[in-house]
């Protein structure tokens, strides 16, 4: 018996999300999900509500996912908070780099759903808050003398380097956004 026939309905329907979403879009077709996480459209309904409360549900958990994957970048970069900002960009480097990138999937969504309250919108958020207080938190330990507007300067190398790798892959945006972000940051403190 396979992991994905042996796993409850609930987790095979959030896989299948997650893959589908992040390949085709939050527009992918419910039948499509079904068919991929194998359950009925009851289970949909039973565990999310439907549709928009599955993908509300995907988003937290990658957003927890991803956040993690800033959180070890920059502890496996040691303790200099200049390098381990600087950190960032060598990890998008490698995820533009992976044959399944397809983008931000924030990004993605926010501008795929058009209704300002679908809960999705207040994840996302919620998740750019709270990576910009861990670019903040680091640029304060650097001695940046505007640590909050320097946050807002790096997520926004970072949303264009997601949106670039995707739209213009040969670029090397992550080389060219290191090097932006390498001035945002300022020289080293002593």
């Amino acid at each position: 018996m396979t992991t994905r026939t042996a796993s409850r309905p609930r987790e095979r329907l959030i896989a299948a999300a997650k893959e589908l979403t992040y390949s085709q879009g939050v527009g992918v077709g419910v039948d499509a999900i079904l068919k991929e996480a194998n359950v009925a459209r009851r289970s949909l309904y039973e565990h999310f509500g439907g549709k928009d409360g599955l993908i509300a549900e995907v988003l937290r958990v990658t957003t927890a996912e991803d956040e993690e994957l800033f959180r070890t970048t920059m502890r496996a970069a040691g303790d200099d908070p200049r390098v381990r900002l600087l950190s960032i960009f060598d990890m998008l480097a490698e995820v533009i780099e992976t044959p399944d990138f397809r983008g931000c999937r924030y990004l993605s969504a926010d501008l795929a759903l058009t209704d300002p309250d679908h809960p999705a919108h207040r994840i996302t958020r919620e998740y750019r808050e709270r990576v910009h207080e861990l670019l903040e938190e680091e640029l304060v330990k650097a001695g940046h003398q505007q640590p909050a507007s320097a946050a807002d300067q790096l997520m926004l190398l970072i949303d264009g380097t997601l949106a670039a790798g995707v739209t213009k892959p040969h670029t090397d945006p992550a080389r060219l956004a290191r090097q932006l972000a390498d001035q945002v940051i300022g020289p080293r403190r002593s």
